[in-house]
């Protein structure tokens, strides 16, 4: 039975097509909200939505490619035609781990195209909206690489530190306005990408973790629904949730 702490609200959630995506889109029309689906992968995002609501009525899948700023201002407007939006969940990631030699400046633009600027660009547009209306919530994917180096994240975690320092600059500037700024910020999660990697380098990734498991997509997404329906005097925070990675 669906709940209602969303209800009649509607979530924006970028990378939405399959793995933590996925699970955000579920958890939050288990709380009674529409969502606008976006993602690069429009056959994969589709596919999904039709899963998760069969009748169409609760799910708006929009292709957009983040590295396009013409692209993001257009689903924009298609999604606040389809229904104002009153959460925004900044999740797609353009992942890289290799090592600082290895980097080319292609690379390292399309990294920071995707995890920070679209971020920025696309935060600026809905937020307009919900500064209008007085009330919103924004809640920004980062990750543990943004918080501690890893020896293959030059790129991928300057641009998740970049966007946990962006998650405090709009929460400054917004919180007058009836809006919420945070970031959630996760250590490995049972996703699409982390399956690929080899038995052995799971295994080994998982023991450096306290509680040695790595993280469900759902678990991550419960956190992210409580920040939009509960958290409505948290602000400029990052939550970890990486099950003892980084303790402070």
């Amino acid at each position: 039975m669906p709940g209602t702490a969303l209800s009649d609200r509607t979530a924006l959630i970028t990378g939405s097509a399959q793995g933590l995506g996925a699970a955000l889109v579920r958890a939050f029309l288990a709380e009674g909200a529409r969502v606008v689906a976006l993602d690069v992968d429009d056959e994969a995002n589709r596919a999904t939505a039709r899963a998760l609501d069969p009748g169409g009525q609760r799910v708006l899948p929009l292709h957009a490619d983040l590295r396009d700023l013409d692209a993001i201002e257009r689903a924009h407007r298609a999604a606040e035609d389809w229904s104002p939006v009153d959460v925004l969940v900044n999740n797609a990631a353009r992942p890289l781990a290799v090592p600082l030699w290895d980097i080319t400046p292609e690379d390292w633009d399309e990294v920071f195209a995707v995890n920070l600027r679209a971020v920025f660009f696309l935060t600026r547009a809905v937020a307009a909206g919900m500064r209008e209306r007085g009330w919103g919530r924004i809640v920004n994917m980062a990750s543990v690489a943004g918080q501690t180096p890893r020896p293959t994240g030059a790129a991928y975690g300057s641009s998740k530190a970049g966007l946990i320092s962006l998650t405090r600059v709009f929460a400054t500037e917004l919180a007058p306005h009836g809006i919420t700024v945070n970031a959630v910020a996760p250590a490995m999660t049972d996703t699409p990408m982390v399956r690929a990697v080899s038995p052995e380098q799971l295994a080994e990734l998982t023991a450096q973790v306290p509680l040695g498991r790595i993280a469900t997509p759902e678990e991550v997404a419960r956190l992210v629904v409580f920040l939009a329906a509960e958290g409505s005097f948290v602000t400029g925070a990052t939550y970890d949730i990486n099950g003892g990675t980084l303790m402070r």
